[in-house]
């Protein structure tokens, strides 16, 4: 029986080139899917999955991040005099409790393995989760909870995996796929970003993962992979065949948040699920197409 999954690995490092200069002052992750920051719906998406420990992976100028999961006593106050409890409770919702959340912050830009890496005393000899809040998963039952039961099903790494256009394999991790068992899919090799001639498959990775420890291992060795970056893909791939490794089609639709096209459409999925904002928004949609 794999331990239980108890820390999820949040890296929010990024300098968000792709939305400047929104992101110049503003980390990306705080970018608002309607009135509520990226960041908050990978929490969330983790806390209703049973995590319990919360790692920030940081950088310069995210301070907005650690100020968003913390209170606010003046604004609390002021809302509190003007009566209006029901913001206050939704603030006060959003706040990870005392010792629940950890902060360490990756000082140079050396890619998403090193960033994980930085979080590797906080994480210590247990399994761990990753959430990449540019990838907004809305799925009825969260992406990551969906992705422990097949951990303990398993007792392995899990990558959630997408078909994707197989002009876009050299945006993304892809498998090279073995036998596959209802949902899951085994690898047996990973190749990071491969050119559409080149690729092994149009499998592709998104922004979660479950995986073992072993995988600080080999990020300890600080190689460099695609872009002169040091890549998650190029650690993960090192640990296929030494323990059992698995892609897991989850039930859900993947919005890429890090894509302007793909921002507005997640914003556009969640208000019209809103039954405070549908209405109105259908009409100014209809509105344009006039």
């Amino acid at each position: 029986m794999p331990k239980k999954v108890r820390k999820a690995v949040f890296p929010v490092g990024g300098m968000g080139t792709r939305f400047l200069p929104a992101t110049k002052a503003l980390p990306k992750e705080m970018l608002p899917i309607v009135d509520q920051p990226l960041i908050q719906y990978a929490v969330d998406e983790a806390r209703a999955a049973g995590i319990e420990e919360f790692i920030f992976v940081t950088g310069r100028g995210k301070s907005a991040i650690e100020d968003h999961f913390d209170h606010s006593y003046e604004l609390n106050d002021l809302l509190s005099a003007r009566g209006k409890t029901d913001v206050v409770d939704s603030l006060t919702s959003s706040i990870l409790q005392a010792g629940q959340v950890s902060y360490t912050r990756q000082q140079e830009p050396l890619g998403l393995g090193h960033a994980v890496w930085c979080a590797r005393h906080l994480v210590g000899d247990e399994p761990f989760a990753i959430l990449l809040a540019d990838d907004f998963v809305r799925a009825e039952t969260p992406c990551l909870g969906q992705m422990i039961d097949a951990f303990e099903a398993t007792g392995g790494n899990v990558v959630a995996v997408m078909d994707v256009p197989k002009e876009q394999t050299n945006r993304y991790g892809i498998l090279d796929p073995g036998e596959e068992d209802g949902r899951l899919v085994e690898i047996k090799g990973l190749v990071e970003k491969p050119e559409p001639a080149a690729a092994p498959s149009t499998l592709s990775i998104i922004g979660r993962y479950i995986l073992m420890p072993d995988v600080f291992t080999h990020l300890g060795r600080k190689e460099r992979g695609a872009g002169g970056e040091i890549q998650l893909t190029d650690a993960m791939a090192k640990m296929i065949g030494q323990m059992p490794f698995h892609g897991f089609r989850f039930d859900g639709v993947r919005y890429d948040c890090g894509d302007k096209l793909g921002f507005l459409d997640a914003t556009l999925a969640v208000a019209l699920d809103r039954p405070d904002l549908a209405d109105g928004l259908r009409g100014l949609m209809q509105a344009y197409q006039d």
